[in-house]
């Protein structure tokens, strides 16, 4: 299907923008559509997605079943037009058989970025990840000329590095084409808590268990050290990237770095330091016995990541997360305790204890 949309003229007398969003339906997707959808200078939102919303009908926004994993898929008729694209899409799953995650996420990036040359769209907003990153330091942050080739033990930031030499070349080749990378730490929102869980922690976790002082204890280890941040502050990133001229990468976290302390304090538990080698061992075995779906090069990754310095973000952006990072995760927890998610949208969807049934029949981290 195409788009042939008359535009509203934005509040500065100026052309509404007309703006696809490619994985709308996810924990950022969502937020994003909401954000846009507010937007008075946006006519029109296009949310791409491999499961669209059946009764989920935002303001001003349309939506098309498409899968950029899959070759056959024509993406060029739906990015005509569009002034900007969003592209969002991205499989954190199957962790046992990554040539899946290959295909949506290396592949299918290409598919989006070789469609928004084709349909002549002016800007491409793609979001990248702390992940990207090579190991780095824990006590200061780093800008974006930090090194990207990822840690190459875990399939989720090898394709996250492997994209960004892709949109290297996809610069290069098409200047005339704005292209923006974000770089956020870990984003979390209540809405997409069973989400989550189901794509680190597995069918196994008890939703009362992450009640505080029911965990005894957080691990301390070395290299626990993270940035995270409110998926409504990631989509005003995104949203902003559309209208502002910039270019180039944009770190995005909020404060305060997370550690054992600052987790430990949310779940009313203590704080014990343990080898990193122990708690990598039980993990490691775990994933192997198909009982949780975060693999251990994932962890290794999370410890050697670095922390980001959101200077770039807040001045040529003007963007300021309205959420620390310990309320952001405090809302992760606190709608896990709940069981919470959007039943608006299929990747959000807490699907109860039929959803669980199906996460094990389906094998742990061996389906997307």
């Amino acid at each position: 299907m195409t788009h042939d949309l008359a535009y509203d003229p934005a509040p500065d007398g100026g052309r509404a923008l007309r703006v696809v969003v490619v994985g709308a339906t996810g924990n950022v997707g969502t937020s994003l559509v909401r954000a846009l959808g507010d937007d008075p200078a946006v006519a029109h939102v296009v949310g791409i997605a491999r499961r669209i919303p059946k009764e989920w009908r935002p303001e001003r926004t349309s939506w098309v079943h498409a899968d950029i994993g899959d070759d056959r898929t024509r993406l060029v008729e739906h990015l005509r037009g569009a002034d900007a694209v969003v592209h969002l899409g991205w499989l954190l799953q199957p962790t046992h058989d990554p040539a899946i995650t290959w295909r949506t996420n290396v592949l299918g990036a290409i598919r989006v970025f070789e469609a928004v040359a084709q349909a002549g769209v002016p800007t491409l907003v793609h979001a990248s990840s702390v992940a990207a990153y090579s190991p780095g330091p824990k006590r200061y942050p780093v800008d974006e000329s930090w090194p990207t080739h990822g840690w190459p033990g875990a399939a989720y930031s090898r394709e996250k590095a492997y994209v960004e030499r892709c949109l290297d070349t996809f610069e290069r080749e098409h200047p005339q084409v704005r292209v923006v990378r974000m770089r956020p730490g870990f984003i979390f929102k209540r809405e997409a808590s069973a989400q989550q869980r189901r794509l680190f922690a597995g069918p196994f976790l008890p939703n009362r268990l992450v009640r505080p002082r029911l965990v005894p204890v957080v691990p301390d280890m070395r290299g626990l050290r993270f940035q995270a941040l409110h998926s409504d502050d990631a989509a005003e990133a995104y949203r902003l990237a559309v209208h502002r001229p910039v270019r180039g990468a944009f770190n995005l976290a909020a404060d305060p770095p997370l550690d054992a302390g600052e987790l430990a304090a949310l779940l009313g538990a203590q704080v014990v330091r343990m080898p990193r080698g122990a708690v990598r061992a039980a993990l490691a075995g775990a994933w192997r016995l198909h009982l949780v779906p975060a693999s251990p090069g994932l962890f290794d990754a999370v410890l050697m990541l670095p922390l980001m310095d959101i200077t770039r973000a807040r001045r040529e952006l003007g963007w300021e997360p309205r959420h620390t990072a310990t309320q952001a995760i405090g809302e992760f927890l606190a709608g896990l305790r709940e069981g919470a998610g959007d039943i608006s949208t299929a990747p959000l969807d807490p699907g109860g204890a039929a959803g669980r049934l199906h996460e094990v029949a389906t094998g742990v981290g061996s389906r997307p």
